[in-house]
C-alpha cells in the first residue's frame, strides 16, 4: 500500500515504514505529523484512487526523525566583460520523517517501527550516502609526501 503526498509544494510517493526527505515540516524530533493532502493512495487490493485535488479521508502519518540543513547549493552569477563575478550558497532546511501509517477508509498500512532499531544520525548519513552512490564504509585515502629524490 503507497500514497502520493504533498508537503512543501511537492509530492512524495511513500510507504509505510519509508524513511523521506522532506522540506521543513515545524516540530521537534520524535513527534507526530499527519498530513491530509494526500493526492493518490491504493488499497491492499492494489486499486488506486485518485482525489479530485485530494482524497477525502486518507491519511498519512509519520515520526519526524531530524531536522537539519540540506547540501550547499552554488548559485554563481557572471557577466562576461564585466568583471561581475558573485558566489552565494544556499542551505535549504529539512526535516528527515519515518512513514508510521496510511489511512484509508478501512484499510490501514501500518509499519513495523517497535521491532525496528531506533534512529541514529549515523544510520541517516549512511542512507543519504547510498542514495548518492557512494560508500560511507570507505575509509579516505591517507595522503603520502613524496621524498626528495636522491643525489
Amino acid at each position: 500500500m503507497f500514497a502520493v503526498i504533498k508537503s512543501g509544494g511537492k509530492q512524495y510517493k511513500v510507504s509505510a515504514g519509508d524513511v523521506i526527505k522532506l522540506e521543513k515540516v515545524p516540530g521537534q524530533p520524535g513527534t507526530l505529523v499527519q498530513f491530509k493532502d494526500v493526492i493518490a493512495v491504493t488499497g491492499d487490493n492494489g486499486q488506486i484512487t485518485l482525489g479530485s485535488p485530494i482524497v477525502s479521508g486518507a491519511v498519512v502519518s509519520g515520526e519526524i526523525l531530524e531536522q537539519g540543513k540540506d547540501e550547499k547549493v552554488l548559485i554563481f552569477k557572471k557577466r562576461r566583460r564585466h568583471n561581475y563575478r558573485r558566489k552565494i550558497g544556499h542551505r535549504q532546511e529539512v526535516t528527515w520523517l519515518r512513514v508510521r501509517e496510511i489511512k484509508f477508509g478501512a484499510a490501514s498500512a501500518k509499519s513495523e517501527a517497535p521491532n525496528r532499531k531506533p534512529y541514529k544520525k549515523a544510520d541517516a548519513h549512511a542512507a543519504r550516502m547510498a542514495a548518492k552512490g557512494k560508500s560511507p564504509d570507505k575509509p579516505k585515502k591517507k595522503s603520502t609526501a613524496k621524498k626528495p629524490a636522491k643525489k
